[in-house]
C-alpha cells in the first residue's frame, strides 16, 4: 500500500503544474467609438519563478511578459474604487493567477489615482460597465491571448465602486436618487450640501447598464450600495455572488447598514462576508513601509492587514473555482 501511494505521490509530480504566479504585463485595450483607450495589467501562471518588479513604491513578484502556461483557463477581471488603479488588489490578482487563472486589472478612464479629471460627475457612475464590458470583449476577441482564455469561465472582483461595476454587469438597475450629493462638472472640487438641491442628472442611455452575460460569478468587497437598497433593484441578480462588507465601513455610500441590507435583499443568498475590525479600505492591498502613514494605509489598531488578506484571497479563490468550474 504504502508502494502504491508513493507511486501515485511521483506520478501527481510528474502532471502537476510547475507555473508560479509570476507572469505580469502591462497592455493597453484599443480605444472605440465607445470609450477611450484603457490601461491594463494582466497576471498568469508562468514557468518561471517569480523576481520583483519595482513600479513606484511597489515592489511586485513577477516576470514581465512571461508567456501564459496552460490552455482554457478562467479569466477575472477586476475594477478597483473611487481614485484607485490596476494594482490596488495586486495581491489578490497574484493569488488567482497561482491557482490557475488569467486575471486582468483596468485604470478606469479619467477616474483613477493618476487621473481624476471626470471622477466626480454621474458620468463615471454610467461609463464604469462599459469599461469591464469593453475589457472582457478584448480579452476574448482581439487579445493575442484569447486563446487561452475559455470564454465560458469568466470572473469579475470589484471594490467599492468597482463593486456598484460588478452589481451593474450582474443585473442591478441603480438609483442615482439615492446618492450623496456629486459634483455636476467633471473638474469641480466641491459638491453642494445636501440641502441644496442636487445638480440636473443627466440623460442616461439604459443599453450602458445592461447586464454582462458573460460574467457566470464575482465577488465584490464593500461596493457602492445606496443605489441598490430596494428588492426590485436587484432582482436580477441571480449570478453566484460572495460579498463582503468591512465591519467598521468609511466608504461613502458602502456603509456596513447598506451592505447588510443589500446582501438581505439578494434574490439568491449570497455569500456574505464579514471582515471583522476592517475599514473601508482594509480590502486594498498590504501597502509598502514608505506608504504605511498614508490614508489608504491606515487600517483600525489591532488590524493586521497582511494576515486578513491571505485569509481574504484564500476565500476569493476558493470561490471562484468553485463556480468557474
Amino acid at each position: 500500500m504504502i508502494r502504491l501511494a508513493l507511486a501515485l505521490a511521483a506520478a501527481l509530480c510528474l502532471i502537476a503544474p510547475s507555473a508560479h504566479a509570476a507572469g505580469l504585463k502591462f497592455m493597453q485595450i484599443p480605444a472605440e467609438e465607445n470609450g477611450p483607450a484603457i490601461d491594463a495589467a494582466m497576471w498568469s501562471s508562468c514557468s518561471s519563478a517569480p523576481g520583483e518588479m519595482k513600479i513606484g513604491a511597489w515592489m511586485l513578484p513577477g516576470v514581465p511578459n512571461c508567456p501564459i502556461e496552460g490552455e482554457k483557463l478562467p479569466l477575472v477581471v477586476i475594477s478597483h474604487g473611487y481614485g484607485g488603479w490596476y494594482l490596488g488588489h495586486h495581491d489578490t490578482a497574484e493569488a488567482l493567477a497561482d491557482a490557475g487563472f488569467i486575471v486582468v486589472a483596468i485604470n478606469h478612464p479619467h477616474a483613477n489615482h493618476a487621473d481624476m479629471s471626470r471622477a466626480n460627475g454621474l458620468g463615471v457612475l454610467v461609463r464604469r460597465p462599459v469599461d469591464i464590458k469593453r475589457t472582457v470583449d478584448f480579452m476574448l476577441g482581439a487579445s493575442p491571448d484569447a486563446a487561452k482564455i475559455d470564454p465560458q469561465r469568466v470572473g469579475f472582483y470589484g471594490f467599492s465602486q468597482g463593486g456598484y461595476t460588478g452589481l451593474v454587469l450582474a443585473g442591478g438597475k441603480p438609483d442615482f436618487t439615492k446618492l450623496p450629493p456629486r459634483c455636476a462638472g467633471p473638474k469641480a472640487t466641491g459638491c453642494p450640501p445636501s440641502s441644496q438641491p442636487l445638480p440636473p442628472r443627466p440623460k442616461l442611455q439604459p443599453q450602458l447598464l445592461m447586464r454582462a452575460p458573460r460574467i457566470k460569478a464575482m465577488v465584490v468587497a464593500d461596493p457602492l450600495s445606496s443605489v441598490f437598497q430596494t428588492a426590485e433593484s436587484v432582482k436580477e441578480v441571480t449570478i453566484p455572488l460572495q460579498l463582503w462588507v468591512s465591519e467598521l465601513g468609511g466608504g461613502r455610500g458602502a456603509s456596513p447598514e447598506n451592505v447588510s441590507m443589500l446582501a438581505r435583499l439578494l434574490p439568491n443568498k449570497p455569500d456574505f462576508r464579514i471582515a471583522p475590525n476592517a475599514v473601508h479600505l482594509s480590502f486594498l492591498a498590504p501597502c509598502p513601509e514608505a506608504m504605511l502613514s498614508s490614508e489608504a494605509c491606515t487600517d483600525a489598531p489591532g488590524f493586521d492587514r497582511t494576515a486578513f488578506h491571505k485569509e481574504f484571497n484564500g476565500a476569493v479563490v476558493e470561490f471562484f473555482r468553485q463556480h468557474l468550474k
